[in-house]
């Protein structure tokens, strides 16, 4: 779990796991190309009026990260249109790149924070010869 994130970072429940993982990946397993694209909302509203299922897109995106890392859905990726699997090696060349370049931007922002904590709470150095 990380601080700060715990509901978005919390280990699946047995309710997630039984209940709302396996109509996901049926649904998921129909979305073919970026024309059929889900959104996080989509999913959320589709078992909550369909299936009377109760969830929050903050636990669909953990439910999403369990697919993927899992290999439950293989090369299913997320564009601003939405989850779907993607049809080409291409796709999934620029998804990739993708979530390379947002890890590095994370990256960097956690070195310049650890910088700047360093800078204002390391021990200052007394001058020796002033």
């Amino acid at each position: 779990m990380i601080q700060g994130f715990e509901e978005q970072t919390e280990p699946l429940t047995e309710y997630e796991e039984n209940k709302l993982l396996p109509p996901i990946v049926r649904g998921l397993m129909t979305k073919v190309g970026k024309e059929k694209a889900v959104t996080n909302s989509d999913i959320v509203n589709g078992l909550r009026n369909n299936l009377h299922l109760s969830l929050t897109g903050a636990r669909v995106r953990k439910i999403i990260n369990h697919i993927r890392t899992h290999d439950i859905v293989p090369c299913l990726i997320a564009t601003s249109n939405g989850y779907y699997i993607a049809s080409t090696e291409q796709e999934l060349r620029e998804y990739e790149d993708s979530l390379l370049g947002r890890e590095e931007a994370i990256r960097q922002v956690r070195q310049s924070i650890q910088r700047q904590r360093i800078a204002r709470y390391a021990p200052q150095q007394p001058v020796l010869f002033p």
